[in-house]
């Protein structure tokens, strides 16, 4: 039977969704290994609307992560609160700022940030499990709220990020952007992406990485 992976998006577009490339990156490597997935994402509002020529916020504008993430998804896309960890052998969440946004208020509160409810409860099954959970950029710094303290992560080695990230109850692991850091007890797979890409065959280095790691801790567990 085929592997399938859930994806759990924010959004599209790096200042206040998913960040584009690493959510394609992510399913085409899926798809090069012939692995099934399926994109999910809360039905909620945005933060806010990002202008992304100048990176400043549009006053009035509203949008809802569900649409927006269904642009990444070709409009291929459930509600979060349909994912069924049962139905999945893996969850990997891509980065970009709706992360830090969208799924959790961390861009605001720092490491007094919690993660939106819905979110929490899609994951748990596949912490209860023991499936294999992939996060890049800044997706990881859920981990502590979304999946307990004393996991190893890495956002790279931005300062600030770690620190909340250790301040919250995780362990923060400096990482190049081409590599990966695995949390073997918790079946926890983290890369840097565009936390520190300035390329985007940078990004697909580590991203591939990641994704043939949790492919072979798939294998594992079935």
């Amino acid at each position: 039977m085929t592997k399938q992976v859930a994806i759990v998006l924010a959004g599209c577009g790096v200042f206040d969704g998913s960040e584009i490339y690493e959510t394609t990156l992510t399913l085409l490597r899926l798809d090069q290994l012939g692995i099934g997935y399926r994109c999910f994402a809360p039905d909620v509002a945005q933060h806010h609307v990002i202008n992304h020529l100048d990176q400043t916020a549009v006053e009035g504008e509203t949008r809802n992560v569900l649409q927006e993430s269904a642009r990444l998804a070709r409009g291929d896309i459930s509600p979060i609160t349909e994912l069924d960890s049962g139905a999945f052998d893996a969850v990997i969440v891509p980065g970009g700022f709706g992360v830090a946004k969208n799924l959790s208020d961390f861009a605001m509160k720092s490491d007094s940030m919690q993660v939106l409810e819905s979110v929490k409860e899609a994951l748990a099954g596949f912490k209860e499990d023991a499936k294999p959970i992939g996060l890049m950029c800044i997706a990881p710094v859920m981990v502590p709220r979304l999946l307990g303290d004393g996991i190893s992560v890495t956002i790279g080695h931005d300062p600030g990020v770690s620190g909340a990230i250790s301040a919250m109850g995780g362990l923060h692991r400096s990482c190049g952007v081409e590599d990966i850091v695995v949390d073997h007890e918790h079946r926890v797979v983290t890369t840097p992406a565009y936390m520190l890409a300035t390329r985007i065959s940078e990004a697909a280095t580590g991203i591939f990485k990641l994704v043939d790691r949790i492919d072979e801790m798939m294998d594992l567990t079935n």
